[in-house]
């Protein structure tokens, strides 16, 4: 086995947390008066934190700094009331944590999310499972794609970065891995497409949690 460790992206590989960003997005725009948008568009816009995906879901005319700052703290408070309420762990992803946890592999996790809501979401929705370190977006540090974060999840396990299977959903996360010189693998149960996974850099891809087997 050349991996000693998976180092996950957590919303759109782990949890399917579409519909609770979604409903949260078109709540806080409505209340400027915007429209909303569907699931399908959301995914397209979240992946790279609140502010961008509150850029990405304003109308193009209003997307000024201040706009984009109000409408990501009303999603944000929003966010705060409903994160849990249709989020679950993807079909096939407690069967895939379990295999890994038998074959003694360190299960890590980094999002683009706060540190502080990764972790409440990793506690409340994935407990049966040890993940170490669990690291979100910290205002000192830079966010995915800068591979700082992943870089420090691997000196923190005292692992090198080539002993990691990076599994994530977006080209964010397959810059981020082919940054740190870790194994991007491209989850496609996730939220972007197959193209966008390959064209930046994705080694390989897996349709369903249990083809993340096979590339151990």
């Amino acid at each position: 086995m050349k991996f000693e460790a998976v180092l996950f992206d957590l919303d759109g590989t782990l949890l399917d947390s579409i519909e609770d960003l979604t409903d949260s997005m078109n709540i806080a725009l409505d209340r400027f008066g915007f429209p909303a948008h569907d699931v399908e568009a959301c995914k397209h816009f979240v992946g790279d934190g609140v502010e961008m995906f509150a850029l990405r879901a304003l109308p193009e005319n209003r997307r000024d700094e201040a706009m984009v700052a109000q409408c990501a703290a009303e999603m944000r408070a929003e966010y705060r009331k409903r994160w849990s309420l249709k989020t679950r762990p993807y079909d096939g992803i407690p069967e895939l944590l379990d295999d890994l946890t038998l074959r003694n592999l360190k299960l890590a996790v980094l999002s683009n999310k706060p540190e502080e809501s990764t972790k409440e979401m990793v506690a409340e929705l994935l407990s049966k499972w040890r993940f170490y370190p669990v690291a979100g977006a910290r205002p000192s540090v830079p966010k995915k794609p800068d591979p700082t974060l992943a870089i420090e999840i691997s000196q923190q396990l005292r692992l090198p970065a080539d002993k990691f299977l990076y599994l994530g959903d977006t080209g964010t996360d397959m810059k981020t891995a082919r940054g740190a010189g870790m194994f991007p693998v491209g989850a496609l149960w996730g939220f972007r497409t197959a193209k966008e996974l390959k064209d930046t850099g994705a080694k390989v891809l897996a349709a369903h949690p249990s083809e993340v087997l096979q590339f151990l």
